[in-house]
């Protein structure tokens, strides 16, 4: 059985004034929240127990989301006192990671479809952990010039030349050493491992996969609409 464990402590600061009163992870991306859509993902790929790890707002995470019942999951809730940063969020769930011989985490504010099933299929041998990357969609739009002159304009393209973590990790349970008590798993535990050779990368193209963090009050707006033209989440994944 493969368990998730989805990050969800934060304040999502740069979503505020949206974040004072609701967690991040409960912001609506039309008619359902990033955790409908992150638990969505998770059971079509045969994820069905979740843990979320909370921190701010927690209470209203759990009444949103109680046992899971009614997403055809189990939920449960490991709890933070104090913000512990990914990492450190990750060693306080360390009786669930021990327990298991691999596990997923991911952050509780991208939407994706990606397939978690190969990142897991990557901890073999010496592989402590995998991370999911996806190509870099540019904030921005890119001009396209001959010389000075100006010929076409691309609208925030996909950069297929520059990968970027995608928030979504399998990791083995030999991790539990090397995470902090406080910190992130990515500029801690992560960099550490690469230097030994333990940490692996794998890509995910997109399309067919879809990515998209959500960090703005302009991504609310734009993930449901690019959602709504893929006909939903999961739409098209067989024999991607």
């Amino acid at each position: 059985m493969t368990v998730a464990l989805v990050l969800a402590g934060g304040f999502g600061k740069r979503l505020r004034p949206l974040t004072l009163e609701v967690p991040k992870i409960l912001l609506p991306l039309g008619s359902k929240t990033i955790a409908e859509y992150l638990i969505e993902w998770l059971r079509y790929y045969g994820v069905n127990e979740v843990f979320m790890l909370v921190g701010y707002l927690k209470e209203k995470i759990i009444d949103a989301l109680g046992s899971g019942t009614r997403y055809g999951v189990h939920i449960s809730y490991i709890v933070e006192d104090e913000p512990l940063g990914t990492g450190g969020a990750l060693r306080n769930a360390s009786h669930i990671i021990g327990r298991m011989e691999r596990v997923l985490a991911v952050n509780g504010d991208i939407v994706t479809n990606i397939d978690p099933r190969r990142l897991l299929e990557k901890l073999e041998g010496d592989v402590v952990a995998s991370i999911a990357t996806v190509p870099l969609r540019s904030p921005y739009g890119v001009l396209e010039l001959e010389g000075d002159r100006i010929v076409g304009f691309r609208e925030k393209p996909i950069l297929r030349d520059h990968w970027i973590n995608a928030g979504v990790y399998a990791l083995k349970r030999d991790v539990i050493e090397l995470l902090p008590e406080k910190g992130d798993i990515e500029r801690s535990t992560f960099p550490l491992l690469a230097s030994r050779g333990q940490l692996v990368a794998v890509r995910y193209e997109t399309p067919p996969y879809y990515w998209r963090s959500v960090d703005s009050p302009k991504d609310l707006e734009e993930i449901p609409r690019e959602l709504e033209e893929m006909g939903g989440l999961l739409a098209g994944l067989e024999g991607s």
